[in-house]
């Protein structure tokens, strides 16, 4: 009998131990790799959506959902109507910064800043993955940033953002306050008079700068006020302070920080920089985590990735809450209890991974226009894949060429497709771009020069292209392949006539070039598919019958 209740227990236990096995989830950071930087983040039921700032891409606002915060998949875009807003004569850096998504009552809030025109709106939509309403102005909410938090228990909301210093005569470079107003959720319009929660930041003798990013969170009894603070460089925090009242006084942690990387050592391996702007969410397991951005430079203060996101355990101690404490190296990968849950159909989007796109189903909603979106520019199809009408418009332009893009994800990457092109003249140009900014880019193109087929690769200088080098191609052959390869600071291009066969066209150019520090922006690189006719009319296209895209960084591989 003895020996029956110990196999029973035994096998028990076996079971408790393997169900608890197959319930762990290792979350690989970033849970996002490459250009998704500001992440907000909104927890519906079992359901998990964040939002992302794209800045002059279009569509804007990319809508990720995910079940178990690592299997991630878009299922929309924010701004996915020209009618909604667009972006034309902007530059790519500017655009909309640092959306917030929110959930109360059946429907979902989206609140952004479109910098240089509308200032901060709102949209709205029943359904997560939209579409969403167009955009209501909020004048009266001046700066940056805006969230919205909903007060259950009062049923009432506010919109906290980032605004002037007071009386908007700042003391030092930087100085800003936190503001906040009422909020009338059902008519989307601000309430009463605004108030300032936070002056310049956790401690105004110290001079800190560049609060923005806050968020409201309600626990315990306390109103929690957290935001990002230092500037999204490498100085990049996240602090806290908590009220018993939603209008404060709020009062900062002793701990503040309770994210940041700044303090830790330059040279440690594969450093993760920059961190901040985060957001607090409770898991599928009901312990606590925070998502935030940070950065993969492969040097100093260089990346060309973009800002990224990342998430860390978030522990509360004594009501307040922490983040790795503020002080210890983020990792790349945490063990959760987390029960994991893949998504059908979703490209991979954290580790190592590779995909091919066939544009035989039409676009991918992670594909990203210049500005705004021209129907008439493009069309899909099983046979030709995508096809480009070559347009006037280049992308030294601050217009909308024949451009579609995906992220670039790893700092080890490679980007290839195969080009069916017939150019008539020097001006028609077609192929493969690795593109930072309308002046920070390289070109590998079919094109001709003195009436005789070429490949040649540019890089942007000033509004022109530069020729970097050139080479002939036989007069019969019409499909070109082309594949620009990443390895941190250095990028390779290479070109086949038979899609086997590669050649080299040019080795290790400067990938520097490339980054956000050099191009002083805050967006990453993109990997474009590309046809212009260079400011002259065409009737010509360029079809491309795919993108392969892979990834093969080495702090994945521990």
């Amino acid at each position: 009998m003895k020996k029956c209740l110990f196999l029973i227990a035994f096998t028990t236990l076996s079971c408790v131990l393997s169900w608890v096995s197959l319930a762990q989830t290792t979350l690989v950071n970033p849970i996002l790799t490459g250009f998704y930087p500001d992440p907000s983040i909104v927890r519906v039921g079992a359901d998990y959506y964040s939002v992302h700032s794209t800045f002059s891409y279009f569509p804007g606002l990319p809508i990720m959902h995910s079940r178990d915060l690592k299997n991630w998949k878009q299922i929309g875009n924010v701004i996915n109507r020209p009618s909604q807003m667009d972006f034309m004569g902007e530059r790519m850096t500017r655009g909309l910064f640092a959306p917030a998504i929110s959930y109360y009552k059946g429907t979902y809030y989206v609140t952004c800043t479109d910098i240089d025109h509308d200032g901060n709106f709102v949209v709205t939509s029943k359904n997560p993955a939209g579409p969403y309403s167009n955009p209501v102005k909020i004048p009266q909410v001046r700066g940056i940033d805006p969230s919205i938090y909903f007060d259950e228990e009062t049923d009432k909301a506010y919109i906290i953002y980032n605004s002037d210093a007071p009386d908007r005569k700042p003391l030092y470079s930087g100085h800003r306050t936190i503001r906040m107003y009422e909020f009338d959720y059902k008519n989307l319009k601000v309430v009463g008079e605004e108030k300032q929660l936070v002056n310049g930041g956790v401690d105004l003798s110290k001079k800190p700068v560049w609060i923005e990013g806050p968020h409201i969170l309600k626990r315990n009894g306390w109103y929690y006020l957290y935001a990002a603070e230092g500037g999204t460089s490498v100085n990049h925090s996240e602090v806290v302070l908590r009220s018993k009242d939603v209008w404060g006084p709020y009062v900062p942690f002793e701990g503040n920080p309770i994210l940041t990387q700044r303090d830790l050592p330059a040279d440690r391996k594969d450093p993760i920089t920059s961190a901040g702007h985060a957001q607090f969410i409770e898991g599928p397991d009901g312990n606590w985590y925070s998502i935030f951005l940070a950065v993969r430079p492969y040097e100093g203060d260089y990346y060309n990735t973009g800002r990224e996101m990342f998430i860390a355990p978030l522990t509360w101690v004594n009501d307040w809450p922490m983040i790795e404490h503020g002080e210890k190296v983020i990792e790349y990968q945490y063990k959760t209890n987390i029960k994991e849950v893949r998504q059908k159909g979703a490209l991979p989007q954290n580790g190592n991974f590779e995909y091919t796109m066939t544009f035989d189903k039409g676009l991918d909603l992670s594909m990203l226009f210049l500005r705004t979106v021209d129907s008439s520019s493009f069309k899909t199809s099983k046979a030709k894949g995508l096809t480009l009408t070559l347009k006037p418009e280049t992308i030294s332009d601050m217009g909308n060429p024949s451009f579609v893009g995906k992220r670039q994800q790893h700092l080890y990457s490679t980007a290839e497709t195969e080009v069916m092109f017939s150019p008539k003249s020097d001006n028609e140009k077609a192929g493969l771009v690795i593109f930072q900014d309308e002046r920070h880019f390289y070109f590998v193109a079919k094109s001709k020069s003195g009436g005789k087929d070429v490949v040649q690769l540019f890089r942007s200088k000033d509004k022109t292209l530069e020729m970097v080098t050139e080479v002939p191609l036989p007069s019969s052959v019409a499909k070109v392949n082309f594949k620009i390869q990443s390895e941190g600071a250095l990028y390779s291009v290479y070109y086949s006539t038979d899609g086997k066969n590669w050649n080299l066209l040019k080795d290790q150019i400067d990938g520097k070039f490339l980054s956000t520090k050099a191009a002083n922006s805050f967006i990453g690189c993109v990997y474009g598919l590309y046809a212009t006719s260079s400011g002259e009319k065409s009737e010509n296209a360029a079809s491309f019958k795919y993108l392969k895209y892979k990834g093969d960084d080495p702090m994945f591989k521990k």
